[in-house]
């Protein structure tokens, strides 16, 4: 993954993804990072797909990723989609200029044809695995005569073309990691660049399209700090200028393993599914990492771009604690809730969510109206992490009646009429709204003069009976949340039960 941007004026960021995989949330924190950097400079933010390997493309990736950037509120302004002055977005568009790249380097003699088979290659890792060695390239064709070339175009006329890697590698100072120098010659075979399908490999195009999108600043994994050496001979190969570097550490799992795309959870499509909010996770993935002078919980997009810098990311990694996201999504829903215009929104989607969740078991359509739905969300949003949370089976019995029999409650208490005759009293009294607070104090007085009557028994009394659930939501809150209207048709129907 990589971004790129240029601080001439306005900014361009790069984000470069390939289409190996859906976006997940260490593909989001890098493109967010870029977001954050373009969008503090004035610029705009491009999106650039590589889809050069065509054995790993994953259907349906390209589109999974915009959608994604699109659902996270970090949009690019250029894309594959968008179009733009900068395209074309997909490097399988882009061929005939690194070809072009690549007919200079091979003139020069800074690159050269490879005639080894994938079986060579293949033999060659085995060899130095089972010697527990790094695998690498021998450069067994990097010697090769012109007439030794020409022989084997004859009869292998698409070769691919590695790049002659020099052993003096340049240094260069990283944005975040300071200053670094990589010998990649004495650990590494010299690198294909143009594979014998005409399709570059990331090496040759990052540097290529870099070039000619005028990028002077890459943001990118630190996965790929090692590889800049490489890249650094490249542009001085091609004559190009090279721009700045700054990597950015890992996110890690909390216990600092590596997140992983087999974790299946880590997609941003998992997260959007299961109702976290796309400000919940800009929030914790910034929040566990550096690059801004202190970390707090809450933060809106734009207070992250107003306070990010980029001079206080630091080397350490970036420990993720998932476990924590639903704190993070209470915070930021309950600011949604909030604000009016977010809170209708949030009423339609929840009315949504019930209409699907239990459609014909809905008693009367009523409870689907708006007004309803959003007084409910009101006395809700405290004890809620996620909008579907409303819809979970703790929740059922605001939407749908509970299907209690007699014999169930006669088992919790042999006063079943008694209490429920005292609540609809309790009900027709003047405080016909009652609060949440008067509700639990005249709720304690409902055993008096019950002998052998416990409050812990009237209370689940009254639980199931509201509820069909032995557990849930205090009495009061499912009282206040349900309404005087509604709580006394329940309690009616265990009179007449």
């Amino acid at each position: 993954m990589c971004t790129k941007g240029k601080l001439r004026g306005s900014v361009p960021l790069r984000y470069n993804d390939h289409l190996e995989s859906f976006l997940h949330l260490g593909g989001l924190r890098t493109a967010l990072y870029n977001y954050l950097f373009a969008k503090k400079h004035g610029g705009s933010f491009i999106l650039r797909l590589e889809d050069t390997d065509q054995t790993r493309l994953v259907p349906g990736a390209a589109d999974n990723i915009e959608d994604m950037l699109e659902w996270a509120g970090i949009p690019p302004d250029e894309s594959p989609h968008r179009g733009g002055p900068r395209g074309p977005y997909l490097q399988s568009q882009r061929l005939e200029l690194y070809a072009q790249a690549t007919e200079a380097l091979l003139k020069t003699g800074a690159a050269y044809p490879c005639f080894c088979s994938a079986q060579r290659l293949e033999l060659l890792k085995k060899e130095a695995l089972r010697s527990h060695q790094t695998p690498r390239y021998d450069n067994r064709c990097r010697n090769l005569s012109q007439k030794q070339v020409a022989e084997k175009l004859a009869k292998d006329p698409r070769p691919a073309i590695r790049f002659r890697l020099q052993e003096e590698a340049p240094a260069f100072e990283d944005l975040v990691y300071g200053w670094n120098r990589h010998e990649v010659a004495s650990v590494e075979g010299d690198p294909v660049i143009l594979k014998s399908d005409g399709f570059p490999t990331y090496h040759l195009a990052c540097v290529v399209d870099d070039h000619h999108m005028g990028i002077s600043h890459v943001l990118r994994g630190s996965e790929w700090l090692v590889s800049t050496s490489k890249h650094l001979l490249l542009y001085q190969a091609l004559g190009l200028p090279p721009p700045h570097f700054a990597h950015l550490p890992l996110l890690l799992n909390r216990d600092g393993s590596k997140l992983s795309k087999r974790q299946g959870d880590i997609f941003l499509e998992s997260f959007a599914a299961a109702g976290f909010l796309p400000d919940a996770l800009l929030d914790i993935i910034t929040n566990c990492g550096s690059g801004f002078a202190e970390n707090q919980m809450g933060r809106t997009l734009p207070e992250l771009i107003a306070q990010f810098d980029l001079t206080r990311i630091t080397c350490h990694s970036a420990l993720l604690d998932l476990e924590k996201l639903p704190e993070f999504n209470r915070l930021h829903l309950r600011r949604l809730v909030s604000d009016e215009t977010q809170r209708r929104q949030l009423v339609g989607k929840l009315q949504l969510l019930v209409e699907e969740a239990f459609g014909s078991q809905l008693p009367d359509r009523a409870v689907l109206d708006p007004a309803n739905v959003e007084r409910i969300l009101l006395l809700r949003q405290g004890h809620i992490c996620r909008l579907q949370d409303l819809v979970s089976p703790a929740h059922s019995f605001l939407w749908t009646h509970p299907a209690v029999g007699r014999t169930q409650l006669d088992a919790i208490s042999e006063q079943v009429d008694v209490i429920a005759k005292r609540v609809l009293r309790l009900l027709e009294g003047p405080g016909t709204s009652l609060s949440q607070d008067v509700l639990n104090a005249e709720l304690k007085k409902l055993p008096e003069g019950l002998p052998g009557t416990k409050y812990s028994h009237v209370m689940k009394l009254l639980r199931v009976a509201l509820s069909g659930q032995p557990q849930g939501p205090p009495v009061a809150e499912m009282m206040v949340s349900l309404g005087p209207k509604e709580v006394r048709e329940r309690i009616q129907k265990v009179l007449s039960s």
